[in-house]
């Protein structure tokens, strides 16, 4: 099956419509939940809610779970939920009006088998959330949200995430090219 990132028959949305309508968003987020874009929060809701689902005794006695355990409400009851459910939708909904929905593939370079490439993208996926939970968000929701709001920290972590990003990539680019 041909690999190809982008055809050029494919339509997406113009790159600077997109970014002013991200803006917007951002935007009315702010304006009407006092907090900015995220979707790091909702993966942890997640998690607190399937160990809650799993092994109640042991989520109640976990330093970490109860925090975010509450008697009369669900981690799942968060904004943040719903944002990553209509990040999902908004993206199958952009697929079927450009038709671009497919049978499902793994992308890969020449250079390596769609396996190999599936368990580095679940090595890097991993090392990715724990870095998260690390930093305590997610890096583009630190580097959008606080770019957005002009934050010192908030554009160096966007200049140093794309910086590095760019840097190292060289070393991985067989990976996918």
């Amino acid at each position: 099956m041909e690999n190809s990132i982008k055809k050029n028959n494919e339509k997406y949305i113009n790159p600077y419509l997109g970014g002013v309508l991200l803006g917007i968003v951002m935007l009315i987020s702010i304006f009407i939940s006092g907090r900015e874009l995220g979707i790091s929060g909702s993966v942890r809701n997640t998690v607190v809610e399937t160990a809650k689902v799993i092994s109640p005794k042991a989520a109640e006695n976990s330093t970490y779970y109860k925090k975010f355990l509450k008697k009369d409400t669900s981690p799942m009851s968060n904004w943040l939920d719903y944002e990553v459910l209509g990040v999902f939708l908004g993206g199958l909904l952009s697929g079927i009006l450009f038709k671009r929905i497919k049978k499902p593939f793994i992308e890969h370079g020449k250079s390596i088998t769609a396996k190999r490439r599936l368990i580095y993208a679940l090595i890097g996926g991993i090392l990715f959330g724990f870095g998260t939970r690390l930093g305590r968000g997610c890096t583009s929701g630190a580097a959008l949200s606080g770019a957005s709001t002009f934050s010192y920290g908030g554009v160096v972590v966007m200049f140093v995430l794309f910086g590095s990003a760019f840097a190292v990539a060289y070393f991985f680019r067989k990976l996918w090219v």
